[in-house]
């Protein structure tokens, strides 16, 4: 009985090459050795008992060889690349990674558009599909179709296949157009820039996007997924669940809440300004007690207005009107007009806070209200997630065209999966929950207002050894004249947290 050969794989003709041109060279090295050899031997030049010239020979032998195989795997490497771009263009399994056209050298020496065409011909179809071919992709297309999942296909910009649970809607020309929101991370069309530049296919998940905003109707909130594949026919699929249920209510309680908070600012005004008066007129006839109880009371009372004010500027930034006046500003004044609030803080909670903003820094493009606001949620932070008796340190350094500030603890710290997701909304991990009291709402203003100011905002947390939130803006000079053409207004320099994302481009609304 005939036994079937397997089929011959793309993957499999490199190894065999390398085998047969390899002993192929060694082959041909040993004869022009021994030819060499001989004549020397007929033209009388040594004896053959000569032991030193068949050592000398014998090293000339393989050293040869090896140079011969060195220059074999140099001038071959492109036919190794093209071997291993061709099999995973044929989507077959290997243990070999692709190799990535936009590789420097690749670039250098011209080798980049070889391997980019192998990957966008491995994506191609044929042009006349079979008749099972066609049918499977109807079946398919019915699969997906009947998915409470939304998935969408994207190539080169374009929608080229939504299903029906899919956030999007058909402009006038008849093109598909997606409708998705981002706060956070990167947007789609930052992400698949960075694939197109750094890899041959990657994987990004987001959470909390939504088709509309706060407030619109048939509001959907989902977490996506986007799969790159480069040179794929479907560059990225994104899978989009929908999690309304459980994100809206957390909006709606938003809506409520900041209803409350925006009657609560009154009083809670008036009572900070009675502490006030009542700190200059009673100070002399405090006893040293009665003193620590009042400071304890006006750092409750601070406290208690910044929250209400982080929860009115969440509403706002939902809603895309949380706009902010930019003006030249130090960093130094703007401290000192939290500076005490903050001392206070640290003292009531047994801290050291150690600040050093050094008086030479150039002045930043900001509002002076909304960064005091953004350091004092940095420093209550690092103040509330510290060791009794430890130290969070404040301090700042030019970056490029950007001054950067730093508040950094020597606290409990966080683990990675933490960090990812700090900056979400309503975000508080299961042992914050337990010991700190909050509306995990904090970080997501500081990031709403950093972004609306041109800047950005990052952590690095080691656990168990502390956390360092940073946050830059940009250098007054560097933006002068942009903020004197839109009226001081932050337009021409927030990158995308504002914007609509319409086939993963960013466009601002």
């Amino acid at each position: 009985m005939a036994i079937d050969k397997p089929p011959q794989l793309v993957k499999d003709y490199w190894p065999q090459y390398r085998r047969r041109s390899l002993f192929f060279v060694v082959c041909m090295q040993i004869i022009a050795t021994l030819v060499i050899v001989i004549a020397l031997m007929l033209a009388e030049v040594v004896e053959p008992t000569n032991s030193i010239f068949w050592i000398i020979m014998t090293a000339i032998g393989a050293t040869a060889v090896g140079i011969n195989i060195l220059v074999f795997s140099v001038l071959t490497e492109p036919l190794q690349m093209l071997s291993h771009a061709l099999a995973h263009a044929a989507g077959e399994s290997t243990i070999t990674t692709p190799p990535n056209p936009n590789t420097r050298r690749y670039e250098k020496s011209g080798f980049k558009p070889l391997l980019q065409t192998i990957y966008e011909l491995g994506g191609s179809q044929p042009n006349a599909p079979s008749e099972s071919h066609t049918k499977g992709d109807l079946a398919f297309e019915t699969i997906l179709g009947t998915s409470s999942t939304g998935i969408v296909f994207l190539k080169e910009g374009n929608v080229i296949y939504a299903n029906k649970s899919a956030p999007i809607h058909t402009d006038k020309d008849g093109s598909l157009q997606l409708d998705i929101i981002t706060d956070v991370d990167q947007t789609i069309d930052e992400w698949i820039a960075e694939c197109d530049e750094h890899a041959v296919n990657a994987t990004k998940t987001w959470r909390r996007v939504a088709n509309k905003l706060v407030g619109e109707d048939e509001r959907k909130i989902y977490d996506m997924t986007a799969s790159y594949q480069k040179g794929s026919e479907v560059e990225v699929v994104l899978a989009l669940v929908e999690r309304t249920d459980e994100y809206l209510p957390e909006d709606n309680d938003l809506d409520f809440i900041s209803f409350a908070a925006h009657e609560l600012r009154g009083p809670i005004t008036v009572i900070r300004g009675y502490l006030d008066t009542l700190g200059d007129e009673l100070s002399d006839r405090f006893a040293n007690d009665e003193q620590e109880l009042f400071n304890r009371l006006v750092v409750s009372a601070n406290r208690l207005s910044s929250y209400v004010n982080n929860i009115l500027n969440a509403a706002k930034y939902d809603r895309r009107h949380l706009t902010v006046h930019l003006h030249e500003e130090s960093m130094g004044i703007m401290y000192d007009a939290i500076k005490d609030d903050m001392q206070l803080r640290a003292i009531a909670q047994n801290r050291l806070l150690a600040v050093s903003l050094p008086s030479d820094l150039p002045t930043v493009a900001a509002d002076r209200s909304a960064i005091g606001e953004v350091m004092g949620n940095l420093i209550d932070n690092a103040i509330k997630y510290s060791n009794d008796g430890g130290s969070v340190s404040v301090s700042a350094q030019v970056v490029q065209n950007s001054v950067e500030v730093s508040v950094a603890d020597q606290g409990i710290g966080m683990p990675s999966n933490v960090v990812s997701n700090l900056f979400h909304k309503f975000y508080r991990s299961h042992r914050s929950r337990e010991t700190v009291a909050g509306t995990g709402i904090g970080l997501y203003i500081c990031k709403a207002i950093v972004e609306s100011h041109g800047g950005t905002i990052s952590v690095k947390s080691v656990e168990g050894e502390g956390s360092t939130f940073s946050f830059t803006l940009p250098i007054y000079a560097t933006v002068a004249e942009k903020l004197k053409a839109g009226d001081n207004t932050t337009e021409g320099l927030i990158r995308h947290h504002d914007g609509w994302i319409k086939n993963h481009g960013s466009m601002r609304g």
